[in-house]
């Protein structure tokens, strides 16, 4: 008999509980860090949801594609949120840790 390629143990068409479950599993690696120019969201993006070229700005080198990387922006901004998240930049994580 021929194999099925149908997922099993999942309900068909996805629903807003699945949606639910990954905007939580993202939020909750979200957080806040100090470092010297003010406070920072800082979330870690990782190798597989890296799918586009990002310019480092600690290094100025290339992150490609595939790469775990971290998503960094203002949280005390005073320009406001929009403003905020429109200037996040993708850093290594090496970078990032030792940014000054």
């Amino acid at each position: 008999m021929p194999r099925s390629n149908r997922p099993r143990g999942r309900r068909a068409g996805g629903g807003e509980d699945d949606e639910l479950d990954l905007s939580r599993a993202l939020i909750a690696r979200l957080h806040t860090e100090p470092k010297r120019d003010g406070l920072w969201n800082v979330q870690p993006l990782t190798g597989p949801g890296a799918t586009k070229y990002y310019t480092c700005p600690g290094c100025g080198l290339e992150i490609a594609p595939g790469v775990a990387h971290t998503v960094t922006w203002r949280a005390d901004g005073l320009m406001g949120e929009a403003d905020d998240l429109a200037g996040r930049r993708h850093w290594h994580v090496h970078c990032w840790r030792i940014k000054p």
